[in-house]
């Protein structure tokens, strides 16, 4: 009887809401969700505009709960981690996060993710999207247990240049020792919470991973210790901005699984995402290390690289081409947008050797919509290191005081 009720309310309500839903919807303005990983997360509170300024000259909170998180636990943790992934994640050290990616037989970006380090034998995943399977097909011979466990936990992002500022007013003691990539043991008037200097936005901030019971709570201590320095919920519309301004890859937008695609070279390698720096070839063998090696040598045929774009129209999805006369295509854009703090147009694209050398111009091709008018715009673009917006402050321990 439990069972079928269960099965019969989810069915009502096919996306799933996380602890921080009822005061997400109070603040909401515009009422603005989005589906992420089968729950119900915000778009935009407001305005992107005013979320995303808070996000450089403020605090904001952001809702990670949807993100998806493995328990990977046992004597052959490590073992398995590092055949999974193609860093070595033998060298990661207890209460420490890295960022790390996972390939197939072929070289191709499964997924990318953090790895947590909780403990000797313990560790947890967070992932975009759900990978279970191939998860446990890759721990086929491996003492390891693998747990999804992301209704367990609550998460929030705080983010900002003032955000270790508020979390010390809120009570988190010791929080400006925090290093990049370190992992801290809190408590918010009396519950405990995890701390990781992590994020998505390439400034200072925070990831806070707590119990659901004690969300609510939470939320409503930061806001009311950040009251003074500004503090907002964002959304995900704005959180897309800053994390294209840092560099950083969006999965299904960027790349897509080797486990998704259907036409046949639409998956991407890391050579070719600009990510060879998460390959260690010297820590032995690991799911596509024959493929990459071969594919270092021979040089990738295509790179993700950064885009300066002439103009103010952003670059949405625009073919790119070797000449302003459009005769010959040598890639496309992945994600673009007006960037407020550089002050530039900015694009991340895929695009075709040799043309992704740092200093080669690119033409986008944009289309405007004027007056129910479609008209083509050829901008030059040229090719330029990323990230695009790298403060000082995102690294800083202690964080400058505010």
């Amino acid at each position: 009887m439990n069972s079928s009720r269960t099965v019969s309310s989810h069915f009502k309500t096919p996306l799933l809401e996380t602890p921080f839903h009822a005061r997400a919807r109070d603040l909401s303005q515009v009422d603005s969700f989005v589906a992420w990983a089968g729950y119900t997360t915000v778009d935009v509170f407001t305005t992107v505009e005013q979320e995303y300024f808070a996000i450089r000259n403020a605090t904001t909170l952001f809702d990670l709960t949807p993100m998806v998180k493995y328990r990977i636990a046992g004597p052959d943790a490590v073992p398995y981690l590092n055949r999974l992934a193609t860093r070595d994640l033998a060298k990661l050290k207890p209460d420490r996060v890295a960022y790390a990616i996972w390939c197939n037989d072929a070289g191709h970006l499964i997924d990318d993710g953090t790895v947590f380090r909780l403990g000797e034998n313990e560790y947890r995943l967070c992932t975009a999207e759900r990978q279970i399977d191939w998860l446990l097909d890759s721990a086929i011979g491996f003492a390891v247990t693998i747990d999804e466990i992301t209704a367990d936990i609550a998460a929030l992002a705080v983010q900002g240049p003032t955000s270790c500022a508020v979390l010390k007013a809120a009570g988190l003691l010791g929080i400006e020792k925090l290093k990049p990539f370190e992992i801290g043991y809190f408590s918010l008037s009396g519950r405990p919470l995890t701390a990781s200097r992590t994020g998505f936005t390439g400034d200072l901030g925070y990831e806070l991973w707590m119990a659901p019971d004690t969300a609510e709570a939470n939320w409503d201590a930061l806001m009311a210790a950040g009251r003074s320095r500004g503090i907002r919920a964002i959304g995900s519309q704005a959180l897309n901005i800053a994390r294209l301004e840092a560099g950083f890859l969006s999965p299904n937008v960027d790349f897509v699984s080797a486990e998704h695609t259907i036409r046949t070279g639409r998956d991407r390698s890391p050579l070719e995402l600009g990510l060879v720096w998460l390959v260690d070839f010297d820590k032995g063998h690991f799911t596509g290390r024959r493929a990459l090696l071969a594919e270092r040598q021979r040089g990738p045929r295509r790179q993700l690289v950064g885009l300066d774009v002439i103009g103010n129209k952003p670059a949405h999805n625009a073919l790119l081409y070797a000449a302003a006369n459009g005769k010959r295509e040598i890639g496309s854009v992945t994600s673009a947008a007006w960037s407020p703090t550089c002050k530039r147009n900015i694009a991340l694209a895929m695009v075709d050797a040799p043309y992704f050398q740092v200093g080669s111009t690119v033409w986008a091709e944009i289309y405007l919509n004027r007056e129910l008018v479609w008209e083509r715009r050829m901008s030059r673009a040229g090719v330029v290191e990323r990230p695009f917006f790298a403060p000082s402050r995102r690294r800083a321990t202690p964080p400058a005081e505010f």
